[in-house]
């Protein structure tokens, strides 16, 4: 097997020791080159100063989000600049809002003044934009109704709503931005309730709808909704048939016809029904002339029926 000859070319000591000296002595020239440089004055840069929107908080509220930043052209020691370049140990610049709604804006160069005095020793030469956008709005509250969400739930078959549906509380008191509240009149109130058959009485945690924002509170999160249902019984009775202005030539094609009605009859009222005694009336001078057909109508027929429909409904007339 082969001999692995040792490589001639490493670095001796010496040489190594030689190359860390002039490493440092680099280092070091570019050190105090660097720190010379940064101790003189007149350099020129231009930074994204912070800044801060200062604002009664409980009379208004930020909308949109703030500027946090000024870009501005400043001028001074090195030193002075590195550190507001890096924003090192730099406060923000507290700008006053007295009354932020009335404007969305501050214009810059009524800031100038006071911002140099801010940035001493360093020297405020320019800002670059002329303006500040916000968009901030004044707090305000409004009484808005709560609303059953008529989506939000499904009555079972034959199950009818009756009387009013009740809220406790019976007005919510919204607060936020006015931009926003001054639009709020009902606050929807979601039951997620399906087949109701039986009264309801539920305590609701309420969602604000997502088109008012974060910025809107409630002054409750909870309301009682309370409503009364009742069930339609299904029903059907034969008519007695009355007819009315019939002339003695004029009969019915069918004069043997048997006619029904069906309907829907609150389980209230149901006792009521027994009665009642029900009528086809067919008035001959509401014929349709150009059949020659009768449409039957049911009487009486009172409120607290639904869906009567008669079987047949249309007749037909014989002329002799």
């Amino acid at each position: 097997m082969p001999e692995t000859k040792k490589s001639t070319k490493r670095i001796s000591p010496k040489k190594l020791s030689n190359l860390k000296v002039v490493v440092l002595c680099i280092a070091a020239a570019t050190t105090f080159w660097i720190l010379n440089a940064l101790n003189k004055d007149d350099y020129n840069t231009v930074v994204d100063f912070p800044i801060e929107l200062v604002y009664d908080q409980d009379q208004y509220v930020a909308v949109a989000g703030l500027p946090t930043t000024l870009e501005i052209e400043i001028s001074g020691n090195g030193w002075d600049l590195l550190r507001k370049y890096f924003n090192f140990n730099s406060d923000s610049y507290p700008v006053e809002l007295t009354n932020p709604a009335s404007k969305n804006y501050i214009l810059t160069a009524d800031l100038k003044r006071s911002l140099g005095e801010f940035l001493s020793p360093t020297q405020l030469n320019s800002v670059l934009k002329d303006s500040l956008k916000f968009k901030i709005d004044k707090i305000k509250t409004v009484k808005a109704t709560p609303v059953l969400d008529s989506t939000s739930f499904s009555l079972g078959k034959n199950f009818r709503v009756i009387g009013p549906v009740t809220f406790s509380p019976s007005v919510i008191t919204v607060k936020g931005p006015s931009s926003v509240v001054d639009s709020v009149k009902t606050i929807p109130i979601a039951l997620e309730e399906k087949r109701i058959n039986k009264s309801v009485d539920k305590e609701i945690t309420l969602t604000l709808p997502e088109n008012l924002g974060n910025h809107v509170t409630l002054e409750v999160d909870k309301v009682q909704v309370k409503f009364d249902v009742v069930e339609f019984l299904e029903g059907n009775k034969r008519l007695k048939i009355k007819k009315i202005n019939f002339p003695k030539s004029v009969t019915l094609q069918n004069e043997d016809v048997v006619i029904m009605i069906s309907y829907l009859v609150d389980e209230r009222k149901s006792a009521e029904l027994k009665d009642l005694e029900f009528e086809a009336i067919l008035d001959y001078y509401k014929r349709n002339k150009t059949d020659s057909t009768i449409t039957v109508q049911v009487k009486p027929m009172p409120d607290y029926l639904e869906q009567v429909v008669a079987q047949p409904a249309i007749l037909k007339l014989k002329y002799e």
